[in-house]
């Protein structure tokens, strides 16, 4: 009887979950027709790869982070030998050769970046503005700034609103000392293109003119706006040198370490690091980190700022193994095309034969008549023994045109040593203060050497009492 009651009721029970399990069934079906109605979210786009930042590095005129140089340089070698027609890809090529080699302090890499690009010229002589473009580029690395003011004008005139072509002009024409025209360069520049890499460009220009605060400001707003990682490192590491130079040591450093958080390949800001770190008294920080730069970028600049850290410290021989680097590194850039005849002329003024140094800078002079080379040569004559033609090139340094009064330390100390040794007196006090008071620390050889000069000079005389003088500010 009991199994006659529960029949009915198991039924019952059954025809219920039927019903529910249809009604969930159909419940899903319209869930899932409205799902496929929905939009889809969008898939979180991959990341490009370094070679494809490097690629819009190198287009942009902005810093590339070494890695994707080299990946770059991989990608681009298969394609031109896929299709040797390829005239972008050679140009793609040269260029980022030329940065690479600029970045390591490598000149070997000059003859392959001028190969490829002369390449993409023959596969396509006409219109081809990147190649041209990238010759420009390659003569600035290279230090060879007539040949970059050809080239770079060469690829105006072909694409007059192409951004990019300017800031090679720029360079150019600074390091031709012609200062009015890199303004006017600027000036255009800005009436194209905005953002991080003009900014960083204007800032050099306004460095050069002696506005020191422009330059700082602009250096920040284009670190504040780069966005890969390399490019907010060289901007860092341009701002930490405009630091240093106004003896800023606190400020200095922190950008030259957060540049190399950014970019541990950013070999400029370890050295910058070292020059800073020396200048606060913590030596043995300071040649690890000059050590360190010059293991991976072995620029002569480093080895003689490194050598001269050496020599202050009472250390000769680490100092002659340093000059010797930077001997063979001049030999090696001037195998790749490349003009280190600045900073060798600068290493023998002060360390090895002032005549020959001479020699050299008079040569550099008529090339390229930048405020650089009139501050060297003017040193050099000094160092020589000819201070009445030396003083000529240091005003020319040191005034306000033509690079409109930098006002660098190192500059305004050779000048009033200059004058020093001519009896000026009063010019030489002033100058060797002044030299004091923009960066306390320009250098650890010659900062005790202008203390020295300063404190034998004695205070000015009475009011009243003549003392030697130009009459120059």
């Amino acid at each position: 009887m009991e199994n006659q009651q529960e029949g009915p009721a198991r039924r019952e029970r059954s025809v219920r979950r039927r019903r529910v399990l249809i009604a969930s069934v159909a419940g899903c079906a319209v869930l899932g027709g409205v799902l496929v109605l929905l939009p889809r979210e969008p898939a979180e786009p991959a990341p490009p790869s370094p070679g494809a930042l490097a690629l819009a590095a190198v287009g942009g005129g902005t810093p590339a982070a070494l890695p994707g140089l080299a990946e770059l340089i991989g990608e681009r070698e298969k394609a031109v030998r896929a299709r040797p027609g390829d005239a972008a890809s050679w140009a793609v090529l040269g260029v980022a050769y030329a940065e690479r080699g600029r970045r390591l302090a490598d000149p070997a890499y000059y003859p392959r970046a001028e190969k490829a690009l002369r390449t993409s010229l023959k596969v396509r002589p006409q219109r081809n503005t990147r190649a041209v473009a990238g010759l420009a580029a390659l003569a600035n690395a290279r230090r060879d700034f007539r040949a970059a003011r050809r080239w770079g004008e060469a690829a105006l005139k072909l694409e007059p609103r192409r951004w990019t072509t300017y800031p090679l002009l720029i360079d150019a024409y600074s390091g031709l000392g012609e200062y009015k025209a890199a303004k006017r360069t600027l000036d255009r520049l800005t009436g194209l293109r905005s953002g991080p890499a003009v900014l960083a460009r204007a800032a050099a220009v306004y460095r050069d003119r002696g506005w020191r605060e422009d330059a700082a400001a602009s250096l920040a707003d284009a670190a504040a706006g780069a966005r890969a990682p390399a490019e907010r490192a060289a901007y860092l590491e341009r701002a930490g040198q405009l630091a240093f130079e106004r003896g800023d040591l606190d400020v200095a450093l922190r950008h030259f370490r957060e540049a190399v958080r950014l970019d541990p390949d950013q070999r400029a800001a370890q050295a910058g690091q070292g020059r800073t770190l020396a200048a606060l008294g913590r030596t043995t920080e300071a040649l690890n980190a000059y050590l360190a730069a010059l293991a991976e970028q072995p620029s002569p600049q480093y080895a003689l700022e490194l050598g001269e850290l050496y020599e202050s410290l009472g250390m000769p021989e680490a100092a002659r193994a340093r000059y010797g680097l930077l001997r063979e590194r001049v030999r090696r850039a001037a195998a790749g095309g490349a003009n280190e005849e600045l900073v060798l002329g600068r290493f023998e003024a002060d360390h090895g034969d002032p005549k020959a140094a001479v020699r050299r800078l008079r040569a550099e002079w008529k090339r390229q008549p930048g405020t650089e080379v009139a501050d060297a040569l003017g040193w050099a004559l000094y160092r020589a023994g000819e201070p009445e033609e030396a003083l000529r090139f240091a005003l020319s340094a040191t005034g306000t045109e033509p690079g409109g009064g930098v006002c660098d330390a190192a500059s305004m100390y050779h000048r009033g040593m200059i004058e020093r040794k001519l009896k000026r007196y009063g010019a030489a006090r002033r100058h060797l203060a002044e030299a004091l008071r923009i960066n306390p620390h320009f250098s650890p050889l010659h900062v005790p050497a202008a203390r020295a000069a300063l404190e034998a000079l004695g205070e000015p005389p009475d009011e009243g009492v003549p003392e030697m003088d130009d009459g120059a500010g």
